[in-house]
């Protein structure tokens, strides 16, 4: 009862922690142009300089199993977000390009090492709970956006300093993370308390880790390589959010461009294709887990692809903006849940923290590629031909959506089956406990992402 308790009340924080890491990237994304016109920054310079946290973050994210579990979980967690939100305003402060493109390049890192240690205690926090929560955490992540976008477009309608308004921001939200973050899962506490033998019990060779002073001690956790690499376990699941990722960047790239040069669109009503795709997108995140714990994760990716297909056909068959913006809300109902279940089938493979800084490494391929192949493809053939393999690509999650089936033997679920604590698997994968592989006690909400107390109700859909 007391984990319960403690997990559901991580859930409400890590939901703000959420939040905050989505309000980051809202905030800055509404000052952009001001950036622009403060540094004199043509086209090609300003995507010189965005393309600067999508190289941070590929370069970083591979480090964050190595700092969890050197200072823990919930210690890395705070630092990542507090160095995040704090990075916020130094894009605003550069001289020129080249030290905007050291500070985005810092923002991108922290922001990456960030994101893999949130999932990774999301998915710890779901397992303790028994029940999907990755998709409303996620959720929550494109709220934060969604409302800072509008303080951001408020402040930049009223044409508030970027450099007054992002110190501010960055200030307020590295508050709130850090005081967030100090009801998050502390993974080496359950470790410690783990490691300590039951009244009674014979110390021995099967004890376990710190079962005593005359024990046969067992070997200490292995420390996480400093740069790890995505594990096999996680190149199946990563293909399967690369397909909702790339529709994702595509959508939110291209979609006001698409109604204005493809349907004739307005302005104004080209800009409604973004609020469409992202309102959507944000409201089946937020219920995403009901329809996880009815479905499975299988089935909803695979219904998810089957509705985005329809939205992507949609858009690419009409010439009518009134007919494409509901195409791309399709579009964000159908993807909305997709990356949040990869990070939670990660999280159960046998190397999960190295399968989760993976899949985010793969993810984050896919948003930065997907605007540059958008990009080329309506200059070599058209658009709408650009939108075609948006199409293709959600219609692809139908049929890869089983590798998120995977893993409900992986070793650590049989820890999970006992009560204990799988976050020390997510830190340091190579850890394996010999008294926990031998306790026999039945399973207890061993998949998280499906029907509390179901083994594996994805393994049907």
């Amino acid at each position: 009862m007391g984990d319960q308790q403690e997990a559901r009340r991580a859930r409400v924080r890590f939901s703000v922690v959420f939040a905050v890491h989505g309000a980051v990237t809202g905030t800055f994304v509404t000052r952009i142009p001001w950036v622009q016109h403060h540094l004199h920054l043509n086209a090609g310079q300003l995507g010189i300089a965005l393309l600067a946290p999508a190289v941070g973050a590929f370069l970083a994210m591979p480090l964050a199993g190595h700092l969890a579990h050197r200072y823990g979980p919930r210690a890395a967690v705070r630092a990542l977000m507090a160095s995040w939100c704090l990075s916020l305003a130094l894009p605003a402060l550069a001289p020129d390009l080249l030290l905007l493109w050291s500070a985005l390049f810092l923002y991108g890192a922290t922001s990456g090492m960030a994101a893999v240690q949130l999932n990774a205690q999301g998915v710890e926090v779901e397992r303790r709970l028994g029940r999907s929560i990755m998709s409303g955490l996620h959720g929550m992540w494109s709220a934060g956006g969604l409302v800072a976008s509008g303080f951001g477009v408020l402040a930049a309608n009223q044409q508030v300093d970027a450099r007054i308004q992002l110190a501010v921001t960055s200030l307020a939200l590295t508050v709130l993370a850090v005081l967030a973050c100090n009801g998050l899962v502390d993974a080496r506490a359950d470790q410690r308390a783990d490691a300590r033998p039951a009244a009674g019990q014979k110390a021995g060779p099967d004890a376990g880790p710190g079962a005593g002073p005359d024990t046969e001690r067992s070997p200490r956790r292995e420390a996480p390589p400093r740069f790890a690499l995505p594990p096999r376990s996680a190149l199946a699941i990563g293909l399967v959010g690369f397909c909702a990722v790339f529709a994702e960047g595509a959508s939110m790239d291209w979609a006001g461009v698409y109604l204005r040069d493809v349907t004739g669109a307005s302005p104004g009503i080209a800009a409604a294709s973004f609020t469409a795709f992202a309102a959507t997108m944000t409201a089946a995140r937020l219920s995403g887990d009901l329809a996880v714990r009815r479905l499975g994760p299988v089935r909803t990716v695979r219904a998810g692809g089957a509705v985005a297909t329809l939205g992507g056909l949609l858009v690419i068959s009409t010439g009518s903006p009134y007919l494409a913006i509901p195409g791309f809300g399709l579009i964000g109902i159908g993807i909305a849940v997709v990356v949040p279940l990869a990070f939670a089938a990660a999280g159960r493979t046998a190397d999960p923290s190295r399968a989760i800084a993976g899949v985010a490494t793969i993810t984050y391929t896919a948003s930065l590629s997907a605007p540059a192949a958008i990009g080329l493809i309506a200059q070599s053939v058209s658009l709408t031909a650009s939108f075609a393999l948006v199409a293709v690509l959600t219609a692809a999650l139908v049929g890869t959506a089983g590798a998120l089936r995977q893993n409900s033997t992986a070793p650590h679920h049989r820890v999970a089956a006992r009560g204990g604590s799988t976050s020390g698997n997510v830190v340091n994968a190579t850890a394996r406990g010999t008294s926990a592989a031998k306790a026999g006690a039945e399973p207890t909400g061993a998949e998280p992402t499906g029907r509390a107390g179901s083994a594996s109700p994805g393994s049907t859909g």
